[in-house]
């Protein structure tokens, strides 16, 4: 058995920044425990590879239960099994969300969390290629740059859809997130540039840092309601290590309730039917799940065309030697809008638009092609996370409930609508090809709507399950404290009380950058 000051569980987004940030205090120990592997897979770090990463070794491969508003298809939902977590397997967009997100969850009962609490934690973190503003740091760990080379049809997106009358947007993390523009991405010098790259590894060797790989931690360990340490698995053996102050669950919107649950806090009566003790009954572990889903709209591109239009496959070259590489290709552009036209709303709607003929999961076609995906920023759907088993190594039960609203198909809707009038642009008239998803003879809303519950798939964007708050729905605390016991808190993306417009790595981020403050405040204790 080992003590350790911190330990932290899960060395993901949020779990490299809490180990970094704990850690520059050269006399607190930490227990970095990460069930997967070392991030030594060439192709985490070849950009143009990001779209092969899921449903790979460095992925734990989850899927959903049968989707009853999807014809009952089981959804993919990857989650990284790696250092890096998810931000080693994802596009690597660097996107925060809308000002008012994050002005809601202050409303919702959680103070120090609106956009101006979090700003200074975005920045801290960021290492900005275009330099400092009011909006963006440069002295942070974390580099986000633009794409070297954005290919043409990238380009052409833009300009479409300033066309058809969207302001041109530089910068959806600044002033407005509305409009359409390049995305910037976390790579540094042309590679991946994850949470693990940009936190955890240049500090490896701090002498009061221990982390270990291939540690799924199987249960946390309390007396009375104080939590007092994890037992893990590591090399097929069982350990313990004990905690001086607090243990910090970093392991995911489905891997944080989890554990929670395996570990008796959770709904009473879920966890006795499975003959778990019970520590605390909290029936909100796991429920308020919230996700971004897709839905592509892809065309064929006229053949004999320049091949700078689109990118060249990543095997055919090497790393760092060409730019084309260093883009995520699948989602160089992107649109912010509001389905009604109000430019004065919040978005919602996103869209990510890349040189990739794609029309569902497994289903990447040969032949020139460009796709953008439909996304809606604050769907309705409500899903849940629950256990399998008592067995740690059983995955959980995943419930997504995508499209459970009608009112999100017609917004789907109005957003293919919205692309075909885009690509019927001069913009794309050079190469536009045949629609192929979902098919030009698919037109009127019972046809749209019966395409969209076919191909709608989850956007890697799963959050929610231990919500921040204060009422009886809620999991934690705003300083991220587990209700109901002491010593123990979740930082990471389940702790969002709702989802916020865009993609979920840098906000997971902040949030482990806030917590460490939060962690430093409550002092040796």
């Amino acid at each position: 058995m080992t003590q350790h000051d911190y330990i932290v569980i899960g060395a993901g987004s949020a779990g490299c920044v809490v180990a970094n940030r704990l850690t520059q205090d050269g006399e607190t120990t930490v227990l970095l425990l990460e069930a997967g592997k070392e991030d030594t897979k060439p192709e985490i770090q070849i950009p143009l590879e990001s779209p092969n990463l899921p449903g790979s070794e460095i992925d734990w491969g989850y899927f959903s239960q049968p989707e009853p508003y999807l014809n009952n298809r089981k959804i993919f939902c990857p989650r990284g099994k790696v250092l890096g977590g998810s931000s080693s397997i994802n596009s690597m967009i660097y996107i925060r969300g809308s000002h008012h997100d994050y002005d809601h969850w202050q409303s919702l009962g959680n103070p120090g969390w609106s956009y101006l609490d979090v700003l200074p934690y975005f920045k801290k973190s960021e290492n900005q290629q275009r330099g400092a503003n009011a909006y963006h740091g440069v002295d942070g760990e974390l580099s986000v740059t633009d794409i070297q080379a954005p290919t043409v049809a990238s380009q052409r997106f833009v300009e479409a859809a300033v066309a058809i009358g969207y302001n041109h947007n530089p910068d959806f993390n600044g002033l407005q997130q509305s409009g359409a523009g390049i995305y910037q991405l976390t790579v540094k010098d042309g590679f991946r540039h994850s949470a693990a790259a940009a936190f955890l590894v240049p500090i490896l060797q701090r002498p009061n840092l221990t982390t270990l790989t291939g540690a799924l931690v199987t249960r946390l360990l309390f007396e009375g309601t104080r939590t007092v340490g994890v037992e893990y698995m590591h090399h097929g053996q069982p350990h313990q290590a004990r905690v001086n102050f607090e243990v910090i669950l970093s392991a995911g919107a489905f891997d944080s309730p989890k554990l929670l649950m395996l570990s008796g806090i959770g709904d009473a009566e879920h966890l006795q039917k499975l003959g778990i003790p019970v520590v605390v009954d909290l029936p909100s572990v796991g429920q308020n799940l919230q996700d971004h889903f897709l839905v592509p709209v892809a065309h064929q591109i006229i053949a004999g065309l320049d091949p700078a239009i689109t990118n060249p496959v990543a095997h055919q070259v090497i790393a760092g030697l060409d730019p084309a590489i260093t883009s995520n290709g699948n989602a160089e552009a992107g649109l912010f809008l509001h389905s009604e036209g109000n430019l004065d709303t919040t978005p919602d709607l996103q869209f990510f638009f890349g040189n990739i003929l794609w029309i569902s999961p497994g289903k990447t076609l040969s032949g020139l092609g460009f796709t953008v995906t439909v996304s809606l920023t604050h769907p309705q759907n409500i899903g849940s996370v629950s256990l399998r088993s008592p067995d740690p190594k059983d995955p959980p039960i995943i419930q997504m409930n995508f499209l459970q609203s009608q009112s999100d198909v017609q917004k789907v809707i109005k957003g293919v609508r919205i692309m075909r009038q885009l690509f019927d642009t001069s913009a794309f008239a050079q190469f536009r090809g045949d629609e192929i998803a979902p098919g030009a003879d698919v037109t009127s809303d019972q046809a749209l709507s019966s395409y969209i519950r076919s191909v709608c798939v989850s956007g890697y964007h799963p959050a929610g399950t231990c919500k921040m708050g204060t009422d009886p729905t809620t999991v934690v605390d705003s300083e991220l404290r587990v209700r109901g016991v002491t010593g123990l808190r979740v930082v990471d993306a389940s702790i969002m009380p709702t989802l916020v417009g865009g993609n979920t790595n840098a906000p997971t981020i902040m949030i482990g950058e806030k917590a460490a403050d939060l962690i430093k405040a409550a002092g040796r204790v």
